[in-house]
């Protein structure tokens, strides 16, 4: 990589060395650093050593790559790059949960599957996924994810205040750049198996045929702890899952400069719901339970609750280069599913309610983006987004009578039919000017329109700046401030007929509820990052936001679906701060994040909340259920022949509760630490290809530890972490 490559690495990617490469050696990790200015000249690669050209499928391939990633400008912003020596080294390699890889970047706190999984600088969800350029459109959240770690050669994760180009979803913008097909066909072949019944084969196929290329995988989960366990045993009860995924990336090349693509994914999950034993029924039914007596022929352990998860979508693209002018149009078509399945009685008995729910999302759009270098000094980009959809709720709900104070009238149940739909759109549209004032400094500003039209017809232009400077050859810095426009996530936010349930045991205390508004935002970010030597690199990162109209959301129903509401203002600050070193053979990583998040006044959703719970929070600023105050990962990798040990550590200082008598989200969870420790052994040439083993440890000190308790705003059971777990794997590569 030459000297100016490099110097235009680092102003590009304000924290180059914070992740990527992150359990690389020297050699690959300067590879990962300098990705796109080495794709971005192939010709020294495109003939053999008799000098006869060899297939050019490839170079073209890394030639629009760096176009498709050059329409996307990253200066001003944190980014922390994800690549497969980073996934290669965790515990279930590229078996990890995507969710899970992302926890080991700074910033990213833990939650339960139920709760979405993750929070990014004290937001709740909120996350854009874009696979190669491509928005891809909202699914239903369940406790499944549609992204397989394996599909995945490199990954952008930018957080902070994001350049006019990226909108609705901005937490944080997961870019992934897909794996594709090369010149010789092969693919890999392999399986993860571990316990609680953990069983994970998995396949990849790729190639290229004339101007075809082509990238297949797929991937089958079974285990028996799907969903975190509501009590501290290693074993769940009733938690079987199932899961299988799909995907594809196929691209046709017109020409040197031209690309058609198709992209395609599927998921489809099976959960069992986890059973809490020993407890009392709440109600009583007719010859099942007395709930005065506290006794029931249906134990709470037997319950047999379901939810099926599914998500299907497709992305057509047309790229095009024209020297000075890139560009980029999709079009896309997703649909996902919900369906929970009660425990007919024993809903009733434990909960007084039981409520068959199915919830789908249907959504087609277009997108496209544009990027015209003007000279030496401006790049232009513009482009727009157009999404509609539509969301069905369907809920045949069983419960029972009730008088006006809420107290039960009678053991037999009655039903009732609860359903609705709704048609939204979604209209963006952008445009910027990356400027280069001089050598060290850059400058990216523009401007994006929002509007939506679903449960509530809102619209904003937001102002985005960005500068990125280079203040020596060993740092940089970078700042910048972005208004933000997020509305509620249509497929979660449809609003039932609370008038349906009045005089029953399911009735709200509160008997109206408000549409749940966009969240508007103004975003301050300011980092910094410095390499200390060849080995050492440094960076922090502060931020602060100022919010109106806060969205959260919380599991409220029987069925683990969220449900969305605002708070009327609120706030969150936080420092990230960062260290990697590399050595030859060797290497390790530390991040440490501080965070704080509060809010207050509930508008919308208010049919969800106890009276005296919803009073307390209208004239006081309490803390976000999500808040997490310290969290930290770590880890470290060694090299030696064709092996590689490796170790990462997470510690959370623990989500918020409501102590019993306390008020909401006023006190932490137990702080924790959790161990993972892997080792991974390739035997080379072999006759069946180069087959990896693994063998692997997470929590390795056993360490049980509560992810959420049951109480706190907007949480539902007690959710704890996974206990020690064992896996062995084995793979070849063909």
């Amino acid at each position: 990589m030459t000297t100016q490559a490099f110097n235009a690495s680092f102003r590009l990617r304000p924290l180059p060395l914070l992740i990527a490469g992150l359990f690389a050696t020297a050699t690959s990790f300067a590879v990962a650093a300098g990705n796109e200015e080495a794709v971005a000249d192939p010709v020294t690669t495109a003939t053999g050593s008799n000098d006869q050209p060899i297939s050019t499928v490839e170079v073209t391939s890394a030639h629009l790559k760096s176009a498709r990633i050059d329409l996307s400008p990253k200066i001003g912003t944190t980014v922390y790059a994800i690549d497969h020596h980073m996934v290669d080294a965790l515990s279930q390699g590229d078996s990890t949960p995507f969710d899970e890889v992302l926890l080991r970047l700074p910033g990213v706190a833990q939650d339960s599957k139920a709760s979405g999984s993750l929070h990014i600088r004290d937001d709740h969800g909120n996350v854009q996924y874009r696979i190669n350029g491509v928005q891809l459109p909202e699914s239903i959240t369940g406790f499944g994810q549609s992204i397989d770690t394996r599909q995945i050669d490199e990954t952008d994760f930018m957080t902070g205040a994001l350049p006019a180009q990226f909108g609705l979803r901005t937490a944080g913008i997961v870019d992934i750049q897909t794996k594709e097909g090369h010149t010789t066909p092969g693919g890999r072949i392999g399986v993860l198996v571990g316990s609680n019944n953990y069983y994970n084969p998995s396949a990849e196929f790729f190639g290229t045929v004339g101007a075809f290329n082509y990238y297949l995988s797929g991937s089958y989960l079974s285990n028996e702890l799907g969903i975190e366990n509501p009590t501290p045993a290693k074993s769940a009860i009733h938690d079987k899952t199932q899961q299988t995924k799909s995907f594809g990336n196929l691209s046709y090349y017109l020409d040197d400069d031209t690309r058609l693509g198709m992209m395609f994914g599927t998921y489809v999950g099976r959960f069992q719901i986890p059973n809490n034993p020993s407890q009392a029924p709440g109600f009583s039914l007719a010859g099942v339970s007395d709930a005065a007596a506290g006794t029931s022929t249906l134990a709470s352990s037997q319950l047999d609750e379901n939810q099926h998860e599914e998500n299907r979508f497709v992305v057509l693209s047309y790229q095009k280069n024209l020297g000075a002018l890139n560009f980029q149009l999709s079009g896309f078509k997703q649909y996902s599913a919900l369906h929970y399945t009660p425990d007919a009685i024993g809903d009733l008995v434990y909960n007084g309610v039981s409520s068959d729910t199915t919830r789908t999302n249907s959504s087609a759009g277009l997108q496209g983006d544009v990027s015209y270098k003007i000279n030496q000094q401006h790049t232009f980009r513009t482009g727009f987004a157009y999404t509609r959809q539509t969301t069905e709720s369907n809920n045949t709900v069983g419960t029972f009578p009730a008088d006006a104070s809420g107290n039960q009238t009678s053991t037999t149940p009655i039903t009732i039919v609860d359903d609705s739909s709704k048609v939204g759109k979604i209209y963006s549209l952008y445009a910027q000017d990356e400027w280069h004032i001089s050598e060290p400094l850059t400058i990216n500003y523009g401007v994006r329109f929002d509007r939506v039209s679903a449960f509530v017809e809102e619209q904003q232009w937001s102002p985005r700046v960005n500068l990125a400077y280079k203040v020596s050859e060993a740092t940089a810095f970078h700042a910048g401030y972005s208004r933000y426009f997020t509305p509620p996530p249509q497929e979660l936010a449809s609003q039932e007929s609370i008038n349906l349930y009045a005089n029953t045991t399911t009735a709200p205390a509160i008997a109206t509820s408000s549409n749940v508004k966009s969240e508007r935002t103004h975003y301050f970010d300011v980092g910094i990052s410095h390499k200390v030597n060849d080995n050492l690199s440094l960076t922090a990162d502060a931020y602060y936001k100022n919010i109106t109209n806060m969205l959260d959301e919380g599991q409220f129903g029987q069925a683990l679906i969220l449900s969305p509401f605002n708070y009327a203002k609120g706030f969150a600050k936080g420092l990230e701060l960062s260290a990697v070193y590399n050595e030859k053979n060797w290497g390790m990583f530390l991040n440490t994040s501080i965070q704080k998040a509060q809010a207050t006044n509930i508008i919308s959703g208010q049919s969800l909340f106890q009276p005296d719970e919803l009073a307390y929070i209208a004239s006081h600023y309490i803390y976000v259920d999500h808040n997490q105050t310290y969290t930290v990962s770590g880890g470290v990798h060694y090299h030696f022949g064709d092996s590689q040990i490796s170790g990462d550590f997470l510690y959370g200082s623990g989500l918020r509760k409501t102590p019993a008598g306390g008020t909401p989200n006023s006190a932490a969870l137990d702080p924790y630490t959790t161990f993972n420790a892997a080792f991974v052994h390739t035997w080379k040439k072999t006759p069946i290809g180069d087959v990896e083993g693994r063998l692997s440890l997470v929590n390795i000190f056993d360490k049980t530890y509560l992810l959420r308790d049951g109480s706190g705003v907007g949480v539902g059971a007690p959710q704890y972490g996974a206990r020690r777990t064992l896996f062995a794997g084995i793979s070849t590569s063909f």
